[in-house]
This record gives structure tokens, C-alpha cells and sequence, in this order.
């Protein structure tokens, strides 16, 4: 069970208390469900009860009793406490893991991946000013993750360096204006782009047009590489001043892009090293690997929460969580000397693959190389 599924198993504990006359309040559109903080305990924490008892009238424990009763016993969840002033905290089965690891093998880079069409057009538009089109092309790609149409327009003609260098795919900036003239160029690749089979231009489901503003960078960051230099761009918040040059090169675990992108590498390294020993990924229960599981059932709601705070650094410091979370794990994968694979090795060889498949997918949207060797 991810946060997501969770979330909406809390939700719909809400709907019944109140459709069943216990609370009388609004139900939420979405409970937040995090790992437990001080004083909790299990897999997952939520505040929903003291959310909800101003409205309700009622003391924030009394609303966490009356949802754990409805929550306790639902499938893939083992048990619910209720802590502190009216925290429920959710211990999930065993099994609930093996389940997260199928489902992210399954999709694989695409995990947290939108299927099909939102009904949602977004229209970005950015200045010609080389962070403002780095993180417009990242964010895009995002946004597509989640199911929008995206439609991206430029104040400005982007330096053709930011598409050989950084991998920014101009295609997709679907014209461009010259704020000295007012004109206003469509290339052909962006022309083709304005259309969706089925969609509207206006209407429900349509944005407003999207300005991207960030502070913009100290220096050039195009002697960085693409992959660098994409980073240095998009992992601090609009806002932040990014860091030109940084140590974004340096290969050593100061450097969080290294972080991230060894661990992915570490991940398909174990990969080929079991396969060499005879034994493959078999997921299922793995012990002291709460902090992983969590950020990987994370991973659906920081894109969507990337999607709609139009953060793309959101996702970054999330690519930072997951290595951070996956390197203790990655030494206990393989046996050591003459031990024999056990069902142990393979579920964490499982889990490793299904970090690095996070990993992968989450470099990929920002426009970063994801390397099977470093």
C-alpha cells in the first residue's frame, strides 16, 4: 500500500463516519500521509483527526478513534495507534512491501506515472534566460508524467547551446516571442504541438497561462555538461540562488547529484553481479528498510506534488532521500563468501532494483542521465 492508496483508504474511513452520522464535517480532498514523526510509531502517520475537529466539534482524539475503528482490519494494514493529541499511525502487513516492489517492477521508470490523457492543458511561459528554459523543460516534462498537455512559449529565441549542451528539446517550446517586437515565431515541431486529439483549448480542465520565474544564475553553467549543469538549475528552489560552479562534479558523497546517481548505478551493478551468482529479484518481506519503502511509496505523490507547486526541486531533493535511503541497504544484497542465496538476498535484491527504477525515472524527468556504471 503507497501514501496515495492510503490517503484515499483514510478518506474514505471520513465518508463513512460521516455518512454514518459519527462526524459531521466536509471530507477533505486528500489526507496527508507521511512517516511517523517523535512520539509515533508504524510505517505511516496522518493528522486527518486534528484536521478535522474544529469542524467536527470534537476532540482530535475522539475523531482519530472513531476513524481507526473504520481503518483497522482494512487490507494491508496491520494495525492503527492512535499517538500524541490525535495522531493515527499505520502499520502496514508484510506482505504490503512485496506489494510496493511488484508494483514499481511493474512500471518500472514509469512508476508514479499518469495513464492517459488528465483532461488538463497547461500553457508555460518563460523568459529567455537559461535556468527560466532549463526548468521549464523539466517541469513540462513532468506535467506530461502526470497526464497534462503541456504548451510551452518563450520571450525569446533560446541560445541553440541550451539544446546541444543542456538537452533542452526546443521542439517542444512551441514558439517564441521577441519582446523588442512583439512578433511572435512558431516553429513547425511547436506548431504541430498546440494540437491534442480531443482536447480543448479553454474550457474545464485548462490553466491559464504559467509564468515560470526564477532567480537567475551567477554565472554560466554550461561548462558544467548537461547533466551538472541541469542539476545546479533545477535542484534549488526557484527562488534560491543556484550554486555556479559548485562541487556538481566532484565524485564523492558531498555531492547529492553523485549520491543519487551512484546509488542507481550500485543498483545495477547488484543486479548484474546476482545474476552472475544465479539468482534474480523475488520480492517480498525485507527487515530495516522502513525509511527506503516509504520514500519509494512516496514517489507517486512528490510528482503530483511537483506537478501542481510547478517545483521541479521538489523532485530533486526527493531523488536525494531515496539514495540517501538505499546506500545502507545495498551491502546486506548480495551473500558474503559461501553463504547460499536465500529468498532474503532476492527480496532485497528486489527492492534494490525498485530504487534504482525510482531513481532512473525521477533523473529522467529532471533530464538527467541516469548511468549503469560511474
Amino acid at each position: 500500500m503507497t501514501p496515495a492508496e492510503l490517503s484515499r483508504t483514510v478518506l474514505y474511513a471520513v465518508r463513512r463516519a460521516v455518512d454514518e452520522g459519527e462526524l459531521s464535517v466536509t471530507v477533505p480532498e486528500r489526507a496527508v500521509v507521511t512517516p511517523p514523526g517523535p512520539g509515533g510509531c508504524g510505517d505511516y502517520a496522518t493528522n486527518i483527526a486534528l484536521q478535522l475537529a474544529g469542524a467536527a466539534g470534537q476532540p482530535p482524539r475522539r475523531v482519530a478513534e472513531i476513524l481507526r475503528a473504520r481503518l483497522a482490519g482494512e487490507a494491508f494494514i496491520g494495525d492503527v495507534v492512535v499517538t500524541g493529541p490525535g495522531f493515527l499511525n499505520f502499520s502496514l502487513e508484510r506482505n504490503a512491501s512485496a506489494l510496493l516492489v511488484e508494483e514499481i517492477l511493474r512500471r518500472g521508470r514509469r512508476y508514479g506515472h499518469a495513464e492517459g490523457f488528465s483532461g488538463t492543458i497547461v500553457r508555460l511561459r518563460c523568459p529567455a534566460e537559461i535556468r527560466a528554459v532549463v526548468v521549464t523543460d523539466a517541469l513540462a516534462r513532468v506535467l506530461r508524467s502526470q497526464g497534462d498537455f503541456v504548451r510551452i512559449e518563450c520571450d525569446g529565441r533560446p541560445e541553440p547551446e541550451w539544446g546541444t549542451v543542456l538537452g533542452v528539446d526546443s521542439g517542444r517550446f512551441g514558439g517564441y516571442s521577441d519582446s523588442r517586437t512583439g512578433s511572435h515565431s512558431a516553429s513547425r515541431t511547436g506548431s504541430r504541438s498546440d494540437s491534442h486529439p480531443g482536447t480543448r483549448t479553454s474550457g474545464p480542465g485548462t490553466l491559464p497561462d504559467l509564468d515560470v520565474t526564477v532567480h537567475p544564475v551567477p554565472a554560466d553553467p554550461l561548462p558544467l555538461g548537461r547533466d551538472a549543469a541541469r542539476w545546479a538549475l533545477l535542484c534549488p528552489a526557484a527562488h534560491d540562488r543556484p550554486r555556479i560552479p559548485g562541487d556538481h562534479l566532484v565524485q564523492r558523497e558531498t555531492n547529492p547529484l553523485f549520491r543519487v546517481r551512484y546509488a542507481h548505478a550500485r543498483t545495477r551493478a547488484l543486479l548484474r553481479n546476482a545474476a552472475d551468482l544465479g539468482f534474480h529479484p523475488e520480492p517480498g518481506p525485507v527487515s530495516d528498510a522502513e525509511a527506503l519503502l516509504a520514500a519509494l511509496g512516496d514517489h507517486p505523490r512528490i510528482l503530483t506534488t511537483t506537478a501542481t507547486h510547478r517545483s521541479p526541486d521538489r523532485l530533486a531533493r526527493h531523488l536525494v532521500a531515496v539514495a540517501d535511503a538505499s546506500l545502507p541497504l545495498l551491502p546486506a544484497v548480495l551473500p558474503l563468501g559461501d553463504e547460499k542465496p536465500s529468498a532474503a538476498h532476492r527480496a532485497r535484491l528486489a527492492l534494490a532494483e525498485a530504487a534504482g527504477a525510482v531513481l532512473a525515472g525521477g533523473l529522467s524527468l529532471l533530464g538527467i542521465d541516469a548511468p549503469d556504471h560511474l
